[in-house]
């Protein structure tokens, strides 16, 4: 499985992003798909994530209420929309695709796009 994330850039506060990945390869047996941050320094955090099948999603508290994730039509797409962006925001943002549940041990990773939020 191949991940490919576009969408990343430098916004102001209050402003609003959507990131996007598209997964390739042997996509039918994926269970979950989602997104992770990354700031140097710290440990790669959860950021939201949703169930292929079910469409059940998870929200890290730092951004419930802002963020969004969804599916495409085929299942092979993720998005994350990002509103009410605060500097704290601001990290390398990581697609993640797993056969089970999305986690830091997932084995598919995209390569990560910059997210910058200034005050």
């Amino acid at each position: 499985v191949h991940l490919v994330e576009s969408g990343g850039g430098s916004v102001q506060a209050g402003r609003s992003l959507r990131l996007s990945c598209v997964a390739s390869g042997y996509t039918g047996s994926l269970n979950c798909m989602g997104w992770f941050r990354q700031v140097p320094g710290k440990e790669r955090e959860t950021v939201a994530y949703i169930y292929t099948h079910s469409k059940s999603t998870y929200y890290a508290d730092s951004v419930k209420g802002r963020f969004t994730i969804s599916l495409g039509n085929l299942k092979t797409t993720v998005h994350l929309q990002m509103d009410s962006m605060k500097p704290d925001d601001s990290a390398v943002y990581y697609c993640v695709a797993d056969r089970n549940t999305c986690n830091s041990g997932s084995p598919y990773w995209g390569q990560g796009t910059q997210v910058t939020v200034s005050a």
